[in-house]
């Protein structure tokens, strides 16, 4: 757990990292499980573009992408890059980046953890689909979200 100063983020154990390599194994491959996908996004240290599997989650006509662990180096990778790519398959989609500001977030949280609930509910400590605005509300800060447009 992170003190109280740094921002929140939840390490996965040794099982969801080897489970995280499969799924992005899947979607590099072309199999999407319930519209996973890899996203690439360029190191902000290293410059290498840095791998990971990701739900993508549509809400109101827009796309989003939720860090359900918290701050984790795709989120700070994100925010220096601006944008990425998601691949599942051959197919690549590049796109552009803007990260929510909180008090944007309910709606986006809600309905993505109705969604994917069952998979990422315990990062959210305590908080689902069925807690109160509030709840969500105040959860916010521990979960980054991004919109993103698809460009090309």
């Amino acid at each position: 757990m992170p003190s109280s100063s740094s921002p929140y983020y939840l390490k996965g154990s040794r099982m969801n990292v080897r489970l995280n390599s499969v799924i992005g194994w899947l979607a590099r491959h072309g199999v999407s499980l319930a519209g996973s996908a890899e996203m690439s996004v360029r190191g902000r240290k290293s410059g290498q573009m840095q791998r990971i599997p990701v739900n993508p989650h549509a809400y109101d006509g827009g796309q989003y992408l939720v860090s359900a662990r918290g701050h984790s180096q795709w989120v700070r990778n994100m925010r220096a890059a601006g944008g990425g790519e998601l691949r599942v398959g051959r197919k690549v989609r590049v796109f552009t980046a803007e990260e929510l500001p909180d008090e944007e977030k309910l709606p986006i949280l809600r309905t993505y953890l109705e969604k994917w609930g069952w998979e990422v509910n315990q990062y959210f400590q305590g908080v689902t689909a069925k807690s109160s605005d509030e709840e969500i509300t105040a959860s916010a800060p521990d979960h980054p979200v991004f919109r993103i447009e698809f460009t090309g």
